[in-house]
């Protein structure tokens, strides 16, 4: 995969900013909104991502009096724009005059307006509507000396990502026709001689909605292919308008790569981004919440090329949309934050300035609280301002890592289709489990796309890379031609791009590499575990596994299929045909990272990451650290000499050889 590099920030140093919506406050307000934001140190603003029914109160009016009045007071300030083009929620003269760009749903139900994104992606109404927005915001502001950076839409796709609609439909229709120039073509990568499909003519096709029985899976695979597609293009008309009334003025769209947002393959997106920015909100229905931030953080870096990045998003403390929202302790907001950059971040921004009095997020957490200056919050807040300004020429240096845990998009939406071996396995655990074990043992992972560039690395972790093109495994053998190490898990190369099972045994694609084959696959039942002959346990999946050329070295004690093979290895091309427990997980991690020659440091709660020239030491153990390092401790700006210690829930870091 090639990508368009991510261009340095347009901010200074490593920037605080956040989402300002100065429409919800009275103009009294604004003054001090300014003064505010100076004593924290912000240093951007995200503006105008709501504002479009302030902005043309009717089909037929402009206001931009009050817009042009908070630009000039954020100019006066000091304070850079990231100027939003306001389309990502309608205002409702225009779905109450246009319902057709209403989305709806696989089962035929129209979303209605009352919240946000309340419009198909595929829709020619809205995106005419949308352009004229977005020209005369580019050719009111696009050369004004605050705004630094463009900010397409908001969070595209985040709850309109797919529509099925009959708009949509003749939309999928054209991407289809593009892609595969003849219907027999479709026919052969669906699969359409199976339960009578065969079509004449792409006017046959609809998108997948609720049938009586199991869809068509590459149907399915390719409408999750098409709807990326068509919010990528839907970016496209928005960037090619403020390019042609703004051209020095870069542009991003704020990425939403987290565990529970699957509907756009970033990485074909990247190359259209002129710099690469994300939303994260920590999620706490998940087990390893920060190691959760860390492998999403590792992604978006993958997605920018290793180029750094901006975090348009984050919350200082509880969000408003999980079952419980938990309160950060005191000290995480800062941590949070300097994991962020640790990994590659040029800028830490959050939603949003000053906490709502109204609406569905007013319980979300901001930079200026409820409670207001006077609180906690909001010295953390300053606190961090100074630390970032502190670090500030961390920004444009790179991340180094010894590992590259494979990640695919494409992977992931045919991987969690349904009528698999079994509901339980989700595409997801395998890599945050390798990737947590990695990056627990002080080692540093990319996750990029399997046809990236592995040359670099000592460890590829490939973690149920169900889907996988042609390429992939030439590239993975390459890397143990030379020496470097291939983990390999379960329900990995087990069908081609058009989801057709690889025949000849599993693991399909890499059955050379690893020197194995499994004949059939016999997933445990829920709440079911197995044991291996070394001790270890697992659970999910046991296959009928044999080798050919790789050596056991574990196999399962009960179970299924005792003395059946469970992990193997091929020089250093390993297999783990099961979901090993975390104990055992690390174990093999660590096995495999040593004989690797991976460079370490750090423990399970004290992260230990090189950008460039700089160390980060974040303990969020409670007890103090010693780490070796020599040279500058910028947040304190004291002197290392050989070790810096990091006392309990606390951060460094330390500029080597200063």
């Amino acid at each position: 995969m090639s990508h368009r590099p991510s261009m340095t920030l347009p901010f200074d140093g490593i920037a605080l900013g956040c989402d300002y919506n100065p429409e919800q406050w009275p103009r009294s307000v604004w003054p001090e909104d300014i003064a505010l934001m100076q004593e924290a140190g912000v240093g951007f603003v995200t503006l105008g991502v709501f504002s479009w029914a302030k902005l043309a109160p009717t089909p037929d009016t402009w206001d931009f009096g009050w817009f042009d009045e908070i630009v000039g007071l954020l100019h006066e300030g000091g304070i850079a724009i990231d100027m939003a083009t306001a389309t990502a929620a309608p205002p409702p003269w225009l779905t109450a005059a246009h319902p057709e760009i209403l989305t709806v749903d696989a089962a035929g139900h129209t979303l209605w307006p009352g919240s946000r994104q309340s419009w198909c992606p595929s829709s020619p109404v809205f995106r005419t509507y949308a352009l004229e927005l977005v020209r005369t915001m580019a050719q009111r502001y696009g050369d004004h000396p605050a705004v630094r950076l463009w900010h397409v839409s908001n969070e595209l796709g985040c709850h309109n990502g797919r529509c099925w609609c009959d708009v949509s439909a003749a939309a999928f229709r054209v991407w289809l026709s593009d892609r595969y120039g003849d219907i027999e073509k479709l026919n052969d990568a669906w699969g359409t001689a199976f339960w009578s499909q065969h079509y004449t003519s792409f006017e046959e096709v609809l998108p997948p909605r609720i049938t009586p029985a199991v869809p068509n899976p590459t149907h399915e695979l390719d409408f999750a292919r098409f709807s990326s597609d068509e919010l990528l293009d839907y970016h496209r008309a928005e960037r090619d308008v403020l390019r042609d009334v703004s051209p020095d003025v870069p542009i991003t769209t704020n990425f939403m790569v987290s565990s529970h947002q699957s509907e756009q393959d970033y990485f074909a997106w990247a190359p259209d981004m002129d710099v690469v920015s994300q939303d994260h909100y920590l999620d706490h229905r998940l087990p390893h919440i920060h190691a959760e931030q860390a492998f999403t953080d590792d992604l978006t870096r993958g997605v920018a090329g290793g180029e750094p990045w901006l975090l348009m998003e984050s919350a200082t403390s509880a969000v408003n949309w999980q079952p419980v929202n938990l309160a950060k302790r005191p000290g995480e907001l800062l941590l949070d934050s300097l994991q962020h950059v640790a990994r590659g971040a040029d800028g830490v921004a959050f939603f949003q300035w000053r906490a709502s009095r109204a609406g569905g997020e007013k319980f979300h957490s901001a930079l200026v609280p409820h409670a207001g200056r006077d609180s906690v919050k909001f010295r953390e807040v300053v606190e961090l301002g100074a630390a970032l300004k502190k670090i500030g020429d961390v920004a444009g240096s790179r991340v180094r890592a010894d590992v590259a845990v494979l990640w695919d998009w494409n992977a992931w939406w045919a991987c969690d289709l349904g009528s698999h071996p079994s509901g339980e396995l989700h595409y997801i655990d395998a890599v945050h489990r390798w990737h947590s074990a990695v990056t627990d043992l002080g080692a540093t992972a990319d996750v990029v796309h399997p046809e990236s560039d592995l040359s670099g690395y000592k460890l590829v972790v490939v973690p149920t890379l169900y889907l996988v093109s042609d390429a992939v495994a030439p590239a993975l053998q390459a890397v143990a031609d030379r020496g470097g190490h291939v983990l390999v898990t379960y329900f990995s190369g087990i069908v081609d791009e058009a989801d057709h099972i690889r025949l000849g045994g599993y693991p399909g694609a890499f059955r050379e590499l690893l020197g194995v084959r499994s004949e059939e696959f016999a997933p445990l039942a829920p709440g079911a575990g197995v044991t291996l002959d070394d001790g270890s346990h697992a659970d999910l999946w046991t296959e009928l596994l044999t080798t050919t050329d790789a050596s056991v070295v574990a196999s399962y004690a009960d179970g299924p299929l005792p003395g059946t093979p469970a992990i193997t290895r091929n020089g250093t091309a390993w297999y783990v045909a099961t979901r090993l427990d975390e104990q055992a997980t690390a174990a093999l991690a660590e096995r495999i990272a040593t004989e690797a020659g991976v460079t370490r440091a750090g423990s399970p709660g004290v992260e230990v990451v090189r950008r460039g020239e700089y160390l980060f030491v974040l303990n969020r153990t409670n007890a103090d650290v010693a780490v070796p390092a020599t040279g500058t401790e910028l947040l304190s700006g004291t002197s290392c000499n050989g070790t810096v210690t990091v006392v309990a829930g606390a951060a460094a870091v330390v500029q080597e050889g200063t």
